[in-house]
């Protein structure tokens, strides 16, 4: 599934992980920006992804968005899937990392990051567990300890969701859970 790290290596961060924090766009989102009429930027999210973070949170694990960009769409996604975490508008994400991670009382190695281009490496290099979808910038993939085969905003973020779940041990209770 990951062509470019070892698994178990990244298996074993990914069950440490008690914060999960997720760039917008190109990893929520499929990176395009779409204008409306009046000027609006509009993106599209997937719904798996959505409902991977919602079962992700279930786990006791803390969700935050840090983002370049400021929108009213990203404010109202995060509302709706119950994201506390929210910083838009970011010049400087490990600014907004170290705020998160002082607010939250936590350190660096318990702390994930998923981001596709330059702009997140200053948190992808500094996390316990860096994760990226398949279509992120190389200089990206090659510093993260997992990949995911699903592109941003197409699932991967779910498939990143499923391996912390899996490397934490909910996912099949979760699973289970859905078949009652």
């Amino acid at each position: 599934m990951n062509a470019f790290h070892d698994n178990t290596r990244a298996t074993a961060r990914a069950a440490r992980l008690r914060v999960m924090v997720f760039d917008v766009d190109g990893v929520m989102t499929d990176g395009r920006l779409r204008y409306g009429p009046e000027g609006e930027t509009i993106k599209a999210f997937d719904s798996l992804d959505g409902h991977g973070l919602k079962m992700l949170a279930s786990t006791g694990v803390t969700l935050a968005i840090i983002t370049g960009r400021k929108s009213g769409i990203v404010a109202k996604r995060a509302a709706d899937l119950g994201i506390e975490h929210v910083y838009q508008g970011v010049h400087d994400k490990r600014e907004a990392f170290d705020h998160l991670r002082t607010a939250l009382g936590v350190e660096e190695d318990v702390c994930g990051h998923m981001g596709d281009d330059w702009p997140d490496l200053p948190v992808l290099t500094r996390v316990g567990f860096a994760a990226a979808p398949a279509n992120a910038h190389d200089d990206v993939k090659s510093r993260c300890h997992y990949v995911a085969a699903a592109a941003g905003g197409r699932g991967a973020v779910r498939e990143v969701c499923d391996f912390v779940l899996r490397a934490q041990g909910h996912y099949d209770c979760l699973l289970a859970q859905a078949l009652d």
